[in-house]
């Protein structure tokens, strides 16, 4: 089913897009027409690498992949490609805490000082809202689409726990939705 949410913080966020520059893109998500759309009004480029497909994401036995190598080869992420923006949208739901450190080594060398991220989070860990996949119609508009099954390897921590994963990345502004999910902002820690 498809649904469409306002979103208070997009706009934030794309206050600080200089339109007349070329705008780098992370998705960390399915590739949907809405986003692509979106997206082809600004000069961009967009990586979409659907790590919900991979879910769940967890270590190995020893001597195989660890966390970052199965990441590093899920994402296909060119070395010197430097992102203004990251969409999470609620991957870190559903990722634990190593899995969350991989993630940061690996944006790590891709992200600058001005790199925005975006995401939603559960407000309450212990009440799971429905899976859904989120695209962009417009600067202030999602478009949501619930899932048949639920996603494996749900971890969702909530703000405070969030941030304490988060390295590499600080919380900017944050909105409670009436679902009990918070959507938030993220910019790179100096």
């Amino acid at each position: 089913m498809i649904e469409t949410q306002s979103s208070q913080l997009l706009p934030a966020l794309f206050e600080y897009i200089d339109e007349d520059r070329r705008l780098t893109v992370l998705h960390l998500g399915p590739a949907l027409p809405e986003t692509v759309e979106f997206f082809s009004r600004y000069r961009s480029k967009l990586f979409f690498a659907d790590l919900f497909a991979e879910l769940p994401l967890v270590a190995e036995e020893e001597g195989e992949l660890s966390l970052e190598q199965q990441l590093a080869a899920s994402l296909e992420l060119p070395a010197d490609i430097r992102f203004d923006l990251c969409l999470f949208w609620d991957l870190f739901n559903f990722l634990d805490g190593p899995a969350i450190a991989a993630l940061q080594a690996i944006l790590r060398p891709r992200v600058h000082p001005s790199t925005l991220g975006h995401g939603f989070t559960s407000h309450n860990a212990r009440v799971r809202p429905p899976d859904r996949t989120y695209a962009i119609r417009e600067v202030n508009e999602l478009v949501t689409r619930a899932l048949a099954s639920p996603r494996p390897g749900y971890a969702a921590r909530g703000q405070g726990p969030l941030k304490n994963a988060l390295d590499r990345f600080e919380f900017g502004r944050t909105v409670l939705l009436p679902d009990k999910r918070l959507e938030f902002l993220l910019s790179v820690k100096r």
